[in-house]
């Protein structure tokens, strides 16, 4: 890799995705990785591609808790992965909803998912090329917003994705580039290709 030449990435989504889906985590004990996600982390990382968590958060927003608290999960995750020897090269999180809370946390903002601000900001910040980057999440919006950007996406069964699929493919304006049981497999299915 030359000098100036960028980093291709796959973002992942957090609740759903790399840790168990539980609704709010109102409380760093809520917090659970799934098994096979520092396995699915480090085949990234040996790649030689970013792995970089994108999540929306609106807890915050909702006072639901403190955007301390969601802070202190991403550490978390962090910590749990790179003691498997996984690491992250970046965690973004968006703690706005448009419709709940007050401001600053209510608001219609760029970096909301689907909107594509995180990815965004994360190609800027770290130096990454958005060409061969992929996107991995349980809900369509996570499809949509790499499709937004002209990348490919997988949609994982774990989640919300086994009933976005059952229940909601019918409305996707387009499908995801791939499907897969859960993060490990959806990151080989795309390292195959990228």
């Amino acid at each position: 890799m030359t000098q100036n030449a960028k980093r291709r990435a796959i973002f992942l989504d957090r609740d759903g995705t790399v840790a168990e889906e539980v609704g709010y985590i109102n409380h760093l004990s809520r917090f659970r990785l799934y098994p096979w996600s520092a396995e699915a982390i480090r085949r990234i990382n040996a790649a030689g591609l970013a792995a970089v968590v994108v999540t929306n958060q609106a807890g915050a927003a909702r006072g639901y808790f403190p955007e301390e608290l969601i802070v202190q999960v991403n550490e978390k995750m962090k910590q749990m992965l790179a003691a498997a020897g996984a690491h992250l090269d970046g965690v973004y999180y968006c703690p706005h909803h448009p419709d709940a809370g007050e401001p600053p946390y209510r608001q219609r903002c760029g970096c909301r998912k689907p909107q594509p601000g995180l990815l965004e900001r994360a190609v800027r910040e770290l130096n990454l090329s958005l060409a061969g980057s992929a996107v991995i999440g349980d809900r369509y919006m996570e499809v949509e917003m790499a499709h937004r950007l002209g990348l490919r996406a997988a949609l994982v069964l774990t989640g919300y994705g086994r009933g976005e699929l059952e229940y909601g493919r019918q409305k996707w304006p387009r499908p995801p580039d791939w499907l897969a049981e859960n993060l490990l497999e959806a990151v080989d299915k795309i390292l195959l290709e990228v």
